[in-house]
């Protein structure tokens, strides 16, 4: 059981870690610097010196950046533990999925190490001179590239995970209490708390009916014509007012497409500042340095997804730059204090089983697997500078995209989304879900792919972008779980019809054509359970 504590004691822990975390940083020292120099300015009073400097801060848009900061922080950090609390219940407070992660990291490793001992690849190796040169002359046209890459094979895929997922059992609760005509007929087995019906309507109130909408082309209540013109006028106000909480209540009706790319770096808190470039170069040098043997999983990605599709193939310079300096993103790892993987170890120089010789890799801690460049294509819309890009990216990574392949119990966790979405279809139809499960289509196992991607490469780019806009807004993938519950809704009578799993799949093999606020809506606020 949980220890607690009081709303005094949490806030004063929340504050001392906030200033912790902000010390030492970029934004701390220019602070500080440009505090120095006003005090050599006239209307800086001794008598009042403290309202002085504050007044000026303002003026000169510093409070609001810090502001934008603290709000970072307080979106990206779990709220402080109790002071009791062992560290790696900041990570995950259950054992047993504690357990399950630490089993499927190691599942992971062995698969990336045998991989390397099969084909007599080094996991990291320094380019020779040639090489290097050759590698920076062609940084921006690496798809005319043709490796061979016949012999790499994904580490793992995302059905691979969700039989990882499907196994999961929480040894202290009896499952066989549970069996009567309302029981959980999903394939996800865990007492996992998610939200009904009513509770989602009511968080989600902002895609009711009768509020306007960006991605519902007709308005009943609104002229969609005079709906978008204020509300575009609205997007450019939040844009100069450079405030990350305005654009993230904003967002929760949608972006406009000339503002989406401003307004999701303001919530973001992703700056492009001359520092944020000069990191990303540093990545690219240590890419043209090292050649590590995850980066043919990476190119192996790109070309099995991206490169085939009709929307993103365009960008596969960017994904190679974006995601092979991700692989080498030391300042990734700090997001392993609030998720509940491990960064993978390895041994350097045949050292095995030496502690002191253990490294993280790859060295951000993460390995890709089949279909996480998707995770960066709908960015590239975008931004189109590399520096922008990948700074978004990493910061929707660390927010988001991690809990979609680590085991937790967190709200936005991978398990919660596969029970919400299985809790939601089983309430509103019933029927279909009991369907489907005789004939051995267990609504999962179609929709598990779209969620693990968040939709991106299923749904058309527009569509994607409308969804994020969502997820943004509400700083919560669950709208990803409830659109996977809307496109079963929305495809109900023709499953009802299907005999296999074969023929449900078919069914569903196509979403390119959906949209997605219509359906959301229908779905939560029109029908009635």
């Amino acid at each position: 059981m949980p220890i607690m504590m009081d709303e005094g004691t949490e806030l004063s822990l929340t504050i001392a870690q906030i200033v912790q975390r902000l010390k030492g940083t970029n934004l701390h020292s220019q602070i500080e610097r440009h505090a120095n120099e006003c005090l050599h300015q006239p209307d800086i009073k001794l008598e009042s010196l403290k309202e002085d400097v504050r007044d000026f801060l303002k003026t000169s848009g510093w409070e609001r950046k810090l502001q934008n900061a603290v709000y970072r922080e307080l979106h990206v950090q779990p709220p402080p533990g109790h002071p009791a609390a062992p560290p790696e219940h900041l990570k995950e407070p259950l054992a047993y999925m504690r357990k399950a992660q630490a089993s499927w990291e190691k599942r992971i490793l062995k698969s990336l190490n045998s991989m390397g001992v099969e084909l007599g690849i080094p996991l990291a190796r320094k380019r020779p001179a040639l090489e290097q040169k050759e590698l920076a002359n062609k940084w921006n046209e690496m798809s005319t590239d043709e490796p061979d890459l016949s012999q790499f094979r994904p580490v793992y895929a995302p059905k691979d995970f969700l039989e990882v997922l499907i196994s999961l059992r929480n040894p202290n609760h009896d499952c066989s209490e549970e069996i009567s005509a309302a029981s959980h007929w999903g394939l996800i087995q865990v007492p996992l708390h998610v939200r009904d019906v009513a509770q989602i309507r009511e968080a989600y109130s902002e895609l009711s009916l009768t509020s306007g909408q960006l991605g519902i082309d007709d308005h009943t209540h609104v002229n969609p014509d005079l709906f978008e013109s204020h509300y575009v006028r609205v997007g450019k106000k939040v844009v100069s007012e450079q405030d990350s909480a305005a654009a993230q209540q904003y967002s929760r009706q949608g972006c406009p497409t000339g503002l989406r790319a401003d307004l999701w770096a303001l919530i973001l808190n992703s700056t492009n500042e001359p520092e944020d470039v000069m990191h990303y170069e540093q990545l690219m040098a240590g890419v043209i340095q090292h050649d590590l043997l995850v980066d043919n999983l990476i190119y192996k990605d790109v070309k099995l997804t991206a490169s085939n599709d009709d929307y993103y193939f365009v960008f596969e310079d960017y994904l190679y730059q974006v995601l092979l300096c991700f692989s080498r993103d030391t300042a990734v790892l700090e997001h392993f204090s609030y998720n509940s993987a491990t960064p993978p170890k390895s041994y350097i120089q045949g050292k095995v089983g030496a502690e002191s010789r253990a490294v993280v890799y790859p060295p951000n801690g993460v390995v890709p697997f089949h279909g996480f460049s998707m995770y960066v294509s709908p960015l590239c819309f975008l931004y189109n500078e590399p520096s922008k890009l990948y700074s978004v990216f990493r910061e929707m990574y660390v927010r988001y995209f991690f809990r979609l392949h680590s085991i937790s119990s967190a709200p936005s966790g991978v398990v919660s989304l596969c029970l919400q979405f299985e809790t939601l279809l089983q309430a509103h139809l019933p029927q279909l879900f009991y369907h489907l499960r005789e004939i051995g289509a267990q609504p999962l196992r179609i929709a598990f792919k779209w969620m693990v991607r968040a939709f991106s490469g299923y749904l058309s780019t527009d569509q994607l972008l409308l969804l994020w806009d969502r997820v943004l807004g509400y700083d919560s993938l669950e709208i990803v779980a409830v659109l996977a519950a809307a496109v079963f809704a929305f495809r109900a009578e023709n499953l009802m019809e299907v005999t296999s799993l074969a023929s449900a799949e078919a069914v569903l093999a196509d979403l390119s054509t959906l949209k997605v606020m219509p359906l959301i809506q229908i779905f939560l606020f029109a029908t009635v359970i």
